[in-house]
């Protein structure tokens, strides 16, 4: 039987990139911290990126976590904050990876569905299932609560990822 699992879910964006890193043993699961990291955006996108990039690695840093999983882009109207928003998706993946961490990739439906039951919803059910599911849970703002989502999305959907990725090294 594997031991606890540390967990990082983000979720990215240029202005704030939501944070949050739950432990999972089999079924149970547990609240580690959440945040957001921000940009500031009076600089220019490079220097912005540099920001982010230097947030989520004192996080990954400090908190030591064993698996990642960042939330898919959806492509909006203006094509030049979908641009932006994938660069700093870049960033949220580059930092875990370069960390030596696997990164799992999930889209915002089946983030919804894994917590709350069904592909689309409110941000308020969100946050209130994240208090069911995680009675300790704190976090500020959407993106935090967001990340949480994005972890336990993989908590839940780790296993059968592992066992194919076995499958596939076997």
């Amino acid at each position: 039987m594997q031991g606890t699992i540390r967990i990082i879910g983000i979720d990215p964006g240029l202005r704030r990139t939501g944070w949050g890193i739950i432990e999972t043993l089999g079924n149970s699961l547990r609240f580690v911290a959440s945040g957001t990291v921000t940009s500031d955006g009076e600089m220019d996108l490079a220097s912005r990126l540099c920001q982010l990039h230097d947030g989520l690695a004192e996080i990954v840093h400090a908190y030591q976590p064993d698996e990642a999983a960042v939330e898919q882009t959806f492509v909006n109207k203006d094509a030049t904050a979908t641009l932006k928003l994938g660069q700093a998706r870049g960033i949220a993946m580059l930092v875990p990876a370069r960390a030596g961490l696997r990164v799992a990739e999930y889209a915002p439906n089946a983030v919804k569905k894994a917590v709350i039951g069904v592909g689309h919803g409110e941000k308020q059910q969100i946050h209130m299932m994240l208090k069911v599911l995680m009675p300790k849970a704190e976090f500020k703002g959407n993106d935090a609560a967001d990340a949480l989502a994005i972890a336990i999305c993989h908590a839940h959907n780790r296993q059968s990822l592992t066992g194919r990725l076995a499958a596939l090294a076997g």
